[in-house]
Parts: C-alpha cells; sequence; structure tokens
C-alpha cells in the first residue's frame, strides 16, 4: 500500500540542475518548476547559513515508496543536510484526476489507492492545475463555473515530459501555467470535473488538476459569509 504525495523541492538556482539530475537517477524526472527568492530577513538566513539567493521551486507527485528513496539519496548523495543547500518536503495529496494523469505524474511507478485518511475531514482543498501557457482563462472560466471563487497563477517549465505521449497519448509543452486554486471541500469535485470536462487532455489547454488537503485558512472569511447569508 502506498500513499501520493506533492513533493515541494527549494534550492538555489545554481545547484538546481544538480537535483534535477539526482531525482532522475531516482526514476523521477516529471518536475515543475518555476522561480523564486528567499524572503528570510537577514538574521534568520544568517542563523541557518543561507544565503539571499534566488531560488528555483519544483513541484512532482511521489509515492511512498519512491520519496523514501529520494529521501535517502537526498541525505546521502545531496547532502541537502549541509546548511543553504535547500530544503525538499511532501504534502498529501487527496485526489488526482484521471488514471492516465496519475500513471504519467508517477512515471508508472505501482500504487494502490489507500483507504481515506483523516487529512481528508477538512473544510478546504487545494487545487493545482497544470496546463499549457496562455490557457489561464479557460481554466478559470471552468473553474468559476463550478463556484471556484478565484485563483494565483505560477508560469513554470515542465521536465520529463517526453514521456507524456506513453501514458497520455499526447504530448505536452514545456512552457507551462500553474493555478492554485483554494476552495470549500464540498465543492472540490464539483470543480476538478469541470476543469477536465472543459480544459482537460482532450482539450489545447490539456490541464492536468489535483488536490490536497488544506488544515488551515487564513483570508477567506468572505466566502463563508456568503454561504451563512445564501443558507
Amino acid at each position: 500500500m502506498s500513499t501520493l504525495n506533492m513533493m515541494v523541492s527549494i534550492t538555489n538556482r545554481n545547484t538546481s540542475p544538480k537535483f534535477v539530475e539526482f531525482y532522475k537517477t531516482c526514476n523521477h524526472s516529471v518536475l515543475f518548476s518555476t522561480l523564486a527568492r528567499g524572503t528570510a530577513n537577514s538574521a534568520v538566513l544568517d542563523y541557518f547559513g543561507l544565503e539571499d539567493t534566488e531560488k528555483v521551486v519544483s513541484f512532482s507527485v511521489v509515492t511512498n515508496d519512491t520519496w523514501k528513496k529520494i529521501k535517502r539519496g537526498l541525505n546521502q548523495e545531496m547532502h541537502i543536510d549541509v546548511p543553504g543547500m535547500g530544503i525538499v518536503f511532501t504534502v498529501p495529496l487527496s485526489s488526482i484526476g484521471g488514471k492516465k494523469v496519475l500513471q504519467f505524474l508517477i512515471q508508472g511507478n505501482e500504487f494502490e489507492k489507500e483507504e481515506e485518511t483523516t487529512l481528508k475531514a477538512t473544510d478546504y482543498d487545494l487545487l493545482m492545475v497544470i496546463a499549457n501557457q496562455g490557457c489561464i482563462d479557460t481554466v478559470m472560466d471552468a473553474a468559476r463555473s463550478a463556484g471556484a471563487r478565484g485563483g494565483t497563477v505560477i508560469h513554470a517549465k515542465g521536465t520529463g515530459m517526453a514521456g507524456a505521449a506513453k501514458f497520455l497519448g499526447v504530448s505536452l509543452t514545456e512552457e507551462k501555467e500553474i493555478i492554485l486554486i483554494v476552495a470549500k471541500t464540498n465543492q472540490k469535485n464539483d470543480i476538478m470535473r469541470a476543469i477536465m470536462e472543459k480544459a482537460g487532455m482532450d482539450s489545447p489547454e490539456r490541464a492536468i488538476v489535483f488536490s490536497l488537503p488544506v488544515n488551515s485558512v487564513a483570508g477567506l472569511r468572505l466566502i463563508d459569509n456568503d454561504e451563512n447569508e445564501e443558507s
């Protein structure tokens, strides 16, 4: 039995290629990356021995077994425990839209769905949509038609896209848009279904969508107030 996780890797921009090559040795090459910059103050940077450098944030999907292998290599081969090397962590996924998308993201590794976890008992979910560049409006129109209020967009570039034809039957461009949507858990399935139907793999958008449970959220009181007024 194995669970699915979102693996988030934050590294310095100049060392990011080394991490990508390392992940490939673990049979893990499908990554979606974006540029970022650290925001910690100088005192925190000095304490941890970090530098205020440009970062690369990479997102990918791993099974528990794959994560164990990667984590072991991060410690033994990449020496990620050395200050300034970076940080990698995982967050449990609650669902993925479609079996073909699942197989593509985990690159054919064995996976057997477990029973629902206690993390499913949350009020909100984070929907993560990965679509071709320039397709934000179509994705958001589909999401809003099912009750989504808005989203946040990150420009990214995919690696390991050559395997898409094997698992999905189509080729994927490298330039991507990542749309983050926080929604009520009871609306999640409707929003995911709308995105898959109107902007999914059979459309020019080629959107991949999955969700993560959100344990705590701030700034969404307006949504709760609107629903209370309607009920």
